[in-house]
This record gives C-alpha cells, sequence and structure tokens, in this order.
C-alpha cells in the first residue's frame, strides 16, 4: 500500500491511500473529522466517537485499519485510523454535520 495522495474537500486536506491490490481508497479518518465537525481536537472527537460506537456495539470500528500516513505537521508518518469508502459512510452518520450530504457526494467522486 503507497500511493499517498492528498485530496481536497472545501480547501481542507484530506490524507488518502490507494490499495492498489483492493483497488479502493482509504481516507484518514481523523481530517474527515476534522472537516465535518470544525473541532479545535478532531483526534478527541473521533477518540470519543470511537469509543461510542464500540460501546454500541458497532463492529464498524474494529474493521478500520491502520496505515502510516504522512502528519499534517511535522512531515513524518505516524499509524493513523483509516477506512474505504464504504466505512466511511457509515461513519459519517454517527456525525451531525450540515457538511454530511456535500462531502458524501464529494466521497462518490473521489473514492471511485
Amino acid at each position: 500500500m503507497s500511493n499517498d495522495k492528498l485530496q481536497l474537500f472545501e480547501n481542507k486536506a484530506i490524507r488518502t491511500a490507494w490499495d492498489e491490490e483492493k483497488e479502493e481508497w482509504y481516507f484518514s479518518i481523523v481530517d474527515v473529522v476534522a472537516v465535518l465537525t470544525d473541532s479545535p481536537n478532531p483526534n478527541n472527537y473521533w477518540k470519543v466517537l470511537k469509543k461510542r460506537l464500540k460501546d454500541e456495539g458497532n463492529q464498524l470500528v474494529t474493521s478500520c485499519n491502520q496505515l502510516k500516513l504522512k502528519s499534517h505537521k511535522d512531515g513524518k508518518r505516524y499509524l493513523t485510523d483509516v477506512a474505504t469508502t464504504e466505512q466511511l459512510l457509515r461513519i459519517i452518520q454517527s456525525i451531525p454535520s450540515p457538511k454530511a450530504e456535500p462531502f458524501k457526494l464529494w466521497l462518490a467522486e473521489v473514492g471511485q
């Protein structure tokens, strides 16, 4: 897995990686949370949401992968929670945001 790429949604960067074997994109969940919530701490927002989903018995969270993606802050690679387009659509349903619908349309375009 390589082919890291930044995708832009409303001028905000979302880290992605292409899996040639599976022929699908993986998206940084924290980056998507940041775009949808405008949270000052998207890492914490995702941590709380992930725990809530796990507590509800949602299997989606356990099926998410981690990939080493380049950090926006220091350019180093860190393990980052990522999701496929299908997984991301399910996660978005748990995030109340007026940007959710425009993001889903954007995801349909870039997630192919």
